[in-house]
């Protein structure tokens, strides 16, 4: 633990990334759940070691802050003393209620280990990128769409049994639809396009892989044995196919490679049902019914929470006999084997401590990271001003707007582009209209204000809007300069 990752790169236990507040770890338990007296003594254990502060991130990974050298070698060997494993390598990530929903199409588990097994044989791990990642979906209650991924296979249902549809680069809506084929070959198209990926670098990814390479991977299934994996072209990373069977008619030639069909499934691989309407997804807070108890998901807001609450919250959950808590994408936690008594009384519980306890609460809509004073590099405080945008305006902030508050350019709490964004620098607390946080800002004001001057954008939207228009549709009606006017003034 003497070198610690570099920005970017995912900080395992054994490799802590520095931050403006010291070192973090991100811990995914091979379980995929953790009981909660383990969960009780991570949060005893962060207490003591970091800076009290614990994270579920979006897509569902635990993360401690504040962490010198010492103390993290010190949380990973109370980690160890838990009894608590976790994971190494390519994440490949299965939905938080994976082989106990009883609305799963398939369960996703023993496909997505076959997929890790042989991206270990295939000796890829060291060869990809940290943020390469595959997403095995089985179709339940809570779709992983909302996650991006290198890869992703879903689970359908077809006239052949259970079939997995493949696509690549992108969350369920924006990925690149390949095929729709069964699980023998969902596995060896997944680990193809990694090794794809792996011959390209480790800053590649699969939205690197072109044209061609996208076509031989759709089309390889239909002409090679299932069992076995494909070779790689040292000189392109494609796979080699049989001249007499290839898809391409002539690699070499100018001639463009054919179309290949695309499964009459697609709508399933691209997240929009028949008719090309985007899928509705639940949101992991709420209740859910399985077929042992009920479980119950609370969110942390913008995805922290001290730690003391969390040990009141899962001592309390444990009180009500709840075997096991499941972390959620979406920052949200999964309270498992309740009875129907006992959710009530854990939700009241939650929300006293201020957890996120429905899916309606306008914190779900801002993406806000530590900030001042609790991060270095922060210009601004960010969660209180999420706080009071949150509770002044609630009604603005509907499921077309995403708000993110970042209290320095890096935008770590939500690096692509959003709605609004306010950012922190040396200027003040910036606005950047539909942009990532290192945009440049169209307006400023002063930090200790800035929550007045994004009340003020929707306060005015308020009264601007017309029936039946969503907030993102008002803001691109206003224009970035009349919005960045209505920051400056108000």
């Amino acid at each position: 633990m003497n070198a610690f990752s570099r920005r970017g790169a995912c900080p395992a236990l054994s490799a802590p990334m520095q931050t403006g507040d010291g070192l973090l770890v991100r811990l995914n338990p091979v379980a995929g759940g953790l009981l909660p007296k383990s969960l009780i003594g991570l949060c005893e254990s962060a207490l003591r070691h970091g800076n009290g502060i614990m994270e579920v991130t979006a897509r569902g990974s635990l993360q401690i802050r504040g962490l010198t050298a010492e103390s993290a070698r010190l949380l990973a060997a109370e980690v160890d003393a838990l009894g608590i494993a976790v994971r190494s390598g390519v994440p490949v990530e299965t939905g938080p209620l994976a082989g106990i929903d009883p609305e799963e199409i398939a369960d996703p588990r023993p496909l997505a280990e076959r997929i890790r097994a042989a991206i270990e044989e295939a000796g890829l791990t060291a060869r990809l990128g940290p943020k390469v990642s595959v997403v095995v979906d089985g179709s339940g209650q809570l779709a992983m769409d909302a996650l991006t991924a290198d890869v992703r296979l879903k689970a359908v249902r077809a006239t052949a049994g259970v079939q997995w549809s493949v696509s690549v680069a992108g969350d369920g809506r924006t990925g690149k639809p390949l095929a729709t084929v069964d699980a023998d070959a969902a596995r060896n198209i997944a680990v193809a396009a990694l090794r794809m990926v792996a011959e390209k670098g480790r800053k590649a990814h699969t939205r690197n892989l072109s044209e061609r390479q996208l076509t031989s991977l759709a089309g390889w299934h239909s002409f090679a044995p299932p069992s076995v994996l494909p070779d790689i072209s040292p000189s392109r990373g494609e796979i080699a196919l049989s001249p007499l069977a290839s898809p391409i008619s002539n690699a070499e030639s100018d001639e463009p490679a054919p179309k290949l069909p695309i499964s009459p499934l697609e709508g399933e691989m691209s997240g929009r049902t028949e008719g090309g309407a985007v899928e509705r997804h639940r949101s992991p807070i709420g209740l859910f019914d399985l077929p042992n108890g009920h479980a119950l998901g609370i969110g942390l807001p913008f995805g922290s929470m001290p730690a003391q609450n969390l040990v009141e919250l899962a001592s309390q959950a444990l009180a009500l006999g709840a075997p096991e808590i499941r972390l959620a994408p979406g920052r949200a936690l999964l309270f498992l084997g309740l009875t129907a008594s006992a959710c009530p009384a854990l939700k009241a519980s939650a929300t006293t401590l201020g957890f996120v306890t429905s899916p309606a609460d306008p914190r779900t809509r801002i993406a806000a990271c530590p900030g001042a004073p609790a991060c270095a590099s922060g210009r601004i405080a960010t969660r209180a001003i999420a706080e009071t945008v949150a509770a002044e305006c609630p009604d603005l902030l509907d499921p077309s707007l995403t708000l993110h508050i970042s209290g320095c350019a890096k935008g770590c709490a939500h690096p692509g582009p959003a709605a609004l964004t306010l950012v922190g620098d040396e200027n003040g607390a910036g606005l950047v209209v539909d942009g990532t946080a290192n945009a440049l800002p169209a307006g400023y004001r002063p930090g200790y204000d800035a929550a007045r001057g994004v009340g003020g954008v929707l306060a005015a939207m308020r009264a601007q809007r017309h029936p039946g228009e969503t907030v993102a549709a008002c803001l691109t009606r206003l224009g970035t300069a009349g919005i960045a006017e209505l920051y400056r003034r108000n």
